[in-house]
């Protein structure tokens, strides 16, 4: 008989997942030492260097762990967790300079692989997730998003309009 509550970790599946999403969070969060200290980061600051379209891939790839999470059982909860960390990693993170800052410290993802893990390990995986909140949380994203983007445009305009006279 199948254990009710089973720990994720006696599920190869979900352990599998687990271990994949743990890598992304790795590769975006900590694989690159900084020489000399005991610092690491990720991906996710260095494409936010690049102006605009690097904090937003680094945001789907953020999007797309919440998605596992969600798959693997994550509760509403944590899903909702998890999105505030990327949106405030996505709003600080467009800031100049103060953002590139900000990202190097604000490990989002692997804030959210931590929720991940404490969620999977007291709750197990027999719960299924509320799409409809999913979605909904991450149309909220998407909208942040936008209004990131709109508001930047509007201000190099702003800022274009003052230099041109």
């Amino acid at each position: 008989m199948r254990n009710p509550n089973p720990n994720f970790r006696n599920n190869t599946s979900t352990e599998k997942s687990f271990k994949s999403l743990r890598s992304l969070s790795y590769i975006l969060d900590s694989a690159i030492p900084i020489p000399g200290t005991n610092y690491r980061i990720g991906l996710d600051p260095i494409l936010g260097l690049v102006p605009a379209a690097g904090d937003y891939l680094a945001a789907a790839f953020s999007a797309y762990i919440v998605i596992q999470a969600a798959q693997m059982g994550a509760s509403n909860g944590t899903l909702f967790s998890m999105v505030f960390n990327i949106i405030i990693d996505t709003l600080v993170g467009t800031v100049p300079m103060l953002g590139d800052l900000f990202d190097f410290a604000w490990k989002a993802n692997t804030k959210n692989i931590a929720l991940l893990e404490t969620h999977l390990d007291s709750a197990g995986t027999n719960k299924k997730a509320n799409w409809g909140f999913v979605v909904l949380l991450l149309g909220v994203l998407l909208l942040v998003i936008i209004g990131i983007t709109t508001v930047s445009l509007f201000l190099l305009g702003l800022l274009i309009k003052f230099i041109t006279g």
